[in-house]
């Protein structure tokens, strides 16, 4: 299954020229491309020119014209993100050769696609040149097509002068800053200059084509869609492939499932689709992605027999989901960013952007449940949703409400577990935009399911072991890096990890630490930034006699690294995804206090008792951030940490200034 689609997840980007992160996302989705079957390839012509004439979406006859240099017959489609990416550079090729006699033709071979939607996604990339449906894979078939995303370029006199990619920018499972190789337009060059093309033969890299093999045919013991398919695809993929979310198709349609089917297949059989990352040897984890080996073997028995349809009286009912989230049930509050949507260049570089956001809790309000969906997915590479309290005295962890980064499913806890929200707080939204060409608009929204206090049991708070001074050397293959987490409350259990570093990222562990002795809780021995899992322990960890909760992060600043913006540099911590973080994220619980078992309640006297502890550890965080001392942090005085998880948190009025009583409060809610 393939995830992405312009209509539904978060992109990756990194360097402003690093593109659209959908496409990163997707692209890692082809990793390691197998050999296509001798009887999955078609056959090429005897003369490519016997592919014309086409008919061209505005019903003009397409001829072969001769007196063109020649002509590049670019497959595209409506959903393949990498054709949808190379559409742009396409338009930018037909543009820059058109006075040289370069025709440039876009084909639709894919048999799930429609008119109108091809139409609709070339116009949404920006491209004029002729546009063809082949809807009977003719063209496809006659110039020995097998993926969209590749060309096949015809020279003046009818031959094949090249075949394969435009260049290297995207490959399985990498999206590079800039291309470092120009395929097509080397081949252009070439030929616009009489000398003969020096690489004619380079691999498509995108989406397979699937060929017509439909049968009507059923033998007695071969499964059919209907009857076997559908279970299949809605215990595995019908979470993200369906009308409104991130999977570019819908599983519950025989047309557009048989029309990916190759596609599905591949990714199935090199174990991509459904993404998981952590090795099957340490943890156990509720949330697990998992594709069993025989569901890949009942899905290409099915495609190999002809992908046939069945009775579809024997499809089970489908799934009830929330409309437009993935929550238990429809949310009590949705909260968006603003007023009005935040508006996205269509390049460069964009801060981090900071919004408040009122959701109107009046009361002291218990989250069960929490999803941030964003408004532009194709721009917002993540967002946070902080809680910033009335009165910092009620800060807790980190203060998340929830977060939205790729591959991260809705947050929801066990019964009795939620998430405090004291009354009358409001809501920061920390949103990292990474452009993709367009300018956009995003409003991400919020919407979180709450529960009585009285059926509360145990309090979730988010902590975090990071560590923001490592410097990973110049090509260092290998670089490790640590953190720990220590200091838990009795009684306290482990729900979650989330790891995040970012495109330097090789591998990483979580161990826990029991005195001299520590037990491996999760390994990610290929991290993927495409895909941030949050790992959800099957049973929560006890975390009672854990001395300390370790991570090791390990990057690779090497050539070898297809991702890396750029292995002479030395790389240190940093918000955008050319620098580095190493850093983990941990969801715990703390069991509620009896009313009887607190401590007594100091009594009012118009101000808060001075905290010896709280005031000695505000005086060292001035004293380590108050550059001029001028007795406040500012923003730019603050350690990147601080700026990216916490500063808007401490700076409870919200005038860009933490004040040592800001920070003394909020010291001493920590204790």
């Amino acid at each position: 299954m393939l995830f992405a689609r312009q209509r539904g997840i978060a992109l990756h980007h990194a360097h402003p020229s690093l593109l659209a992160g959908m496409v990163a996302l997707a692209i890692a989705c082809l990793a390691g491309l197998p050999q296509i079957a001798a009887a999955e390839i078609p056959a090429k012509p005897v003369s490519p020119a016997e592919a014309f004439p086409f008919e061209g979406l505005d019903g003009s006859a397409i001829e072969f014209d001769a007196s063109a240099r020649c002509h590049v017959i670019a497959f595209l489609g409506a959903g393949c993100p990498v054709a949808r990416q190379y559409a742009g550079r396409l338009e930018e090729i037909a543009a820059k050769y058109a006075d040289q006699g370069v025709r440039v033709i876009g084909v639709d071979a894919n048999r799930q696609d429609s008119a109108e939607e091809f139409l609709a996604a070339a116009r949404e990339t920006g491209v004029t040149f002729p546009l063809v449906m082949d809807p009977r894979q003719r063209i496809a078939r006659a110039l020995g097509a097998t993926r969209t995303g590749g060309v096949v370029v015809v020279d003046q006199i009818g031959h094949v002068a090249y075949a394969g990619r435009i260049d290297d920018q995207f490959a399985p499972g990498v999206a590079r800053a800039v291309a470092t190789t120009h395929e097509l337009t080397a081949a252009l060059e070439d030929l616009l200059t009489g000398r003969p093309v020096a690489v004619p033969r380079t691999e498509a890299v995108g989406c397979l084509i699937t060929f017509d093999r439909d049968s009507d045919f059923v033998a007695e013991a071969s499964p059919t869609f209907h009857r076997d398919i559908v279970p299949l695809l809605q215990t595995h993929c019908l979470e993200c492939h369906r009308t409104g979310e991130i999977g570019p198709f819908d599983v519950t349609t025989l047309d557009e499932v048989r029309g990916w089917a190759a596609m599905m297949l591949e990714t199935m059989e090199q174990q991509r689709m459904p993404p998981w990352h952590a090795a099957p040897e340490h943890g156990s984890f509720k949330n697990a992605r998992q594709l069993p080996a025989e569901a890949t073997a009942l899905f290409k028995t099915w495609f190999e027999a002809g992908m046939p349809a069945g009775d579809p009286v024997a499809s089970p009912p489908a799934p009830a989901f929330v409309d437009g989230w993935r929550l238990p049930r429809a949310p009590d509050a949705i909260v968006p960013l603003g007023r009005r949507p935040y508006r996205v260049p269509a390049s460069g570089t964009v801060d981090y952007q900071y919004f408040v956001a009122d959701p109107h809790f009046e009361d002291e309000t218990w989250v069960s449940a929490a999803q941030c969906v964003p408004g532009a997915p194709s721009v917002v590479h993540h967002g946070i949703v902080f809680v910033r309290p009335e009165n910092l005295s009620d800060f807790r962890g980190m203060s998340f409400v929830t977060a939205y980064v790729p591959g991260q499913r809705a947050t929801a806890f066990p019964p009795g577990h939620a998430r405090r929200i004291p009354a009358r707080s409001k809501f920061v939204f920390q949103m990292h935009y990474t452009p993709d060409g367009r300018e956009r608009e995003d409003l991400t929204s919020v919407g979180v399911v709450t529960m009585p206090r009285e059926e509360v049991t145990h309090e979730v708070v988010t902590l975090a072991a990071v560590d923001q001074d490592f410097e990973i050397p110049p090509h260092a293959a290998n670089h490790e890096v640590r953190a720990e987490l220590k200091g838990f409350s009795k009684g306290s259990t482990l729900l979650t990890v989330s790891p995040h570093m970012h495109l330097r990222g090789k591998a990483f562990e979580v161990r826990a630490r029991r005195g001299s002795e520590t037990e491996t809780l999760l390994v990610v021995p290929h991290y993927d930034f495409n895909w941030q899992h949050t790992y959800e322990f099957s049973e929560p960890l006890p975390l009672d006699g854990i001395d300390a909760l370790e991570i090791v992060a390990r990057f690779d600043n090497s050539a070898a690294n297809p991702t890396n913006p750029d292995p002479a540099e030395t790389v240190m911590w940093g918000e955008q995804t050319w620098e580095e973080m190493a850093l983990a994220f941990f969801e715990v619980a703390k069991p509620i206090v009896a009313a009887e078992e607190a401590a007594p309640a100091v009594a009012a006297t118009g101000a808060e008792p001075e905290d010896s502890v709280a005031a000695a550890r505000a005086d060292s965080f001035l004293a380590r951030f108050d550059a001029d001392h001028d007795g406040v942090v500012v923003r730019t005085e603050a350690s990147r940490i601080v700026r990216d998880y916490s500063f808007s948190i401490l700076d409870a009025d919200g005038d860009g200034r933490i004040t040592r009583d800001e920070a003394s409060r909020a010291m001493r809610a920590r204790r």
